[in-house]
């Protein structure tokens, strides 16, 4: 298992638009990727648990991937959490 923090930076934090983005990608994934806020546990790749758990704007998360390819995995949702999800 491999894991990073990483901060939110859309305006409007894990909304329907980027929680979309943010599901879509974890898809694709072959790990398991899940999202750590607080003390919730967030499968990453159900858009409905990424915006039940309300994720604001600059709110630290740690993404956690578990699997075959973690590394992999990691480094692109990371990238797209940095890259403001399509809306910046």
């Amino acid at each position: 298992m491999v894991s990073q923090k990483v901060t939110i930076k859309n305006p409007s934090g894990l909304h329907a638009r980027p929680a979309s983005v943010l599901a879509r990608t974890a898809g694709e994934c072959r790990s398991n990727i899940m999202i750590i806020y607080g003390e919730k546990r967030i499968q990453a790749k159900s858009i409905l648990n990424i915006m039940s758990a309300a994720v604001k704007t600059g709110a630290e998360v740690e993404i956690q991937c578990e699997g075959e390819t973690e590394e992999k995995d990691l480094k692109a949702i990371v990238g797209l959490i940095e890259s403001g999800l399509g809306e910046q």
